[in-house]
């Protein structure tokens, strides 16, 4: 498998974890390491304190699961399912998702920096203070998504569709209004200022 984003061969494969039933299981500071999750029921797992580091997921069942203060570094997410699964200050930097689902997704605080998620129905997800940093988001779904006080600067956002998503307290250093579907998007009056200047207007008092 190859990541898409960055073009590369994924990491490889130590030790392989297949069609394991982990539901309601509690994972709590267990490390893994290049290790391969297929067809992997986490259904209602809890999780604080674990690392998962270049590990590929490919058809895992995250839903209703919830994680605190996990690492998932550099992992690969393919044709996984995270409805309404819960992260709360996680660090997912440099993860790749590819052909996921994420109904009610719902992400607090954590680092989610440099992830690929180009074309993801985040439609009704919530990501609130977390750091989203050059993260691919081009063509997304974020139509009456949440995306509040998130640090999206360097983000990749061409042909996402922001329909009435709720922007207010993130930066949109990285927005161009006229690469998205913005109409209904909530911003606060700071933000209206940004996207004023990157219309072209002069903004005065």
């Amino acid at each position: 498998m190859t990541d898409r984003r960055l073009g590369v061969p994924a990491p490889p494969v130590e030790r392989t974890i297949r069609s394991a039933d982990w539901d309601s299981l509690d994972i709590s500071g267990e490390n893994h390491r290049r290790v391969l999750f297929q067809d992997v029921d986490l259904t209602e797992l809890s999780d604080h304190g674990s690392s998962f580091e270049e590990c590929q997921f490919r058809n895992v069942r995250f839903n209703v699961s919830v994680h605190e203060d996990a690492r998932f570094l550099n992992c690969v997410f393919s044709r996984c399912s995270f409805f309404d699964a819960t992260f709360t200050g996680c660090k997912l930097t440099g993860c790749v998702f590819d052909g996921c689902t994420y109904g009610l997704l719902k992400v607090s605080g954590g680092d989610w920096s440099y992830v690929a998620l180009p074309g993801a129905d985040l439609r009704g997800s919530a990501f609130h203070g977390t750091r989203l940093r050059e993260a691919d988001l081009s063509a997304a779904r974020l139509s009456g998504a949440e995306l509040r006080r998130c640090d999206l600067s360097g983000a990749w956002l061409r042909e996402a569709d922001l329909t009435g998503c709720d922007l207010r307290g993130s930066d949109l250093s990285a927005l161009d209004p006229r690469e998205v579907t913005i109409k209904g998007a909530i911003i606060d009056p700071f933000q209206a200022t940004v996207v004023a200047g990157a219309l072209g207007f002069d903004v005065r008092d």
